[in-house]
């Protein structure tokens, strides 16, 4: 019999038989991992596996190659505490459909599963913490990205202008150019907003930019690359926030 226990949080609940589900877990050890959960239909479990909620997990099968059973515990009810702001909930959703479609199957991506955590806790803030959690959202694409193996560049110019002017990033590379170096191929560059070179800023005009860089990068990199789309959940969250990437 294998075994393991391990930290998780919930990406995706699918009904399986009568009464049990298929559970998707992004797990801190172990990666995306999947698993059956009797009773996973039932008035009791149907609150802990809402997509972005913590849990304690044990899984155990026969073989490594069954799917195994997932008995879980309860950790954070993440989706709750977010259940009255449509805009944060569906940053949680959309975040837990690109970890179930983008990340491998039972491979350990230890920077993006504490990257969610990180967008949990801002996702929780109150009020005084203002947009911040948009921020946050776009820092994690671009994270996820990274931990992909597909990581932007934006810290220099590719251009070699100077790097305190940092004005756009290349669709073809994924680095950053500078204002001036830029200027003359701006229609074919993708806006750099300044939250992510270090200068402030972070109105809706950025975070739509923000977007809109990993929106591409994600769809070029991950999605077109295996003829999907990208997660319904993600174009959702755009649509929400009204801010077109377009």
């Amino acid at each position: 019999m294998l075994e393991w226990s391990d930290e998780a949080i919930v990406l995706e609940a699918r009904p399986h038989g009568e009464s049990g589900a298929v559970v998707s877990l992004l797990t801190e050890r172990h990666g995306r991992h999947a698993g059956f959960v009797r009773g996973g239909q039932g008035r009791q479990m149907r609150p802990v596996l809402q997509p972005g909620n913590a849990v304690s997990a044990r899984w155990s099968a026969r073989l490594a190659e069954h799917i195994g059973n997932l008995t879980l515990e309860l950790t954070g009810a993440h989706a709750a505490t977010v259940m009255d702001d449509r805009a944060r909930l569906a940053a949680l959703a959309s975040a837990a459909a690109l970890c179930e479609r983008a990340l491998p199957e039972r491979a350990p991506h230890p920077a993006t599963y504490h990257g969610v955590l990180a967008l949990i806790a801002a996702l929780a803030g109150d009020a005084t913490s203002g947009a911040h959690w948009r921020e946050v959202y776009v820092q994690w694409e671009l994270l996820l990205l990274r931990d992909l193996g597909y990581g932007l560049d934006l810290a220099r110019c590719a251009a070699g202008g100077a790097n305190d002017q940092l004005a756009y990033v290349s669709p073809r590379t994924g680095r950053a150019v500078s204002l001036a170096a830029g200027e003359p191929y701006a229609e074919r560059l993708l806006p750099l907003p300044g939250f992510l070179v270090g200068r402030g800023g972070g109105g809706d005009a950025e975070v739509a930019q923000g977007l809109q860089i990993t929106e591409y990068f994600l769809a070029k990199n991950v999605f077109e690359p295996q003829n999907r789309d990208l997660p319904s959940a993600r174009k959702r969250l755009t649509q929400i926030l009204g801010l077109g990437t377009a």
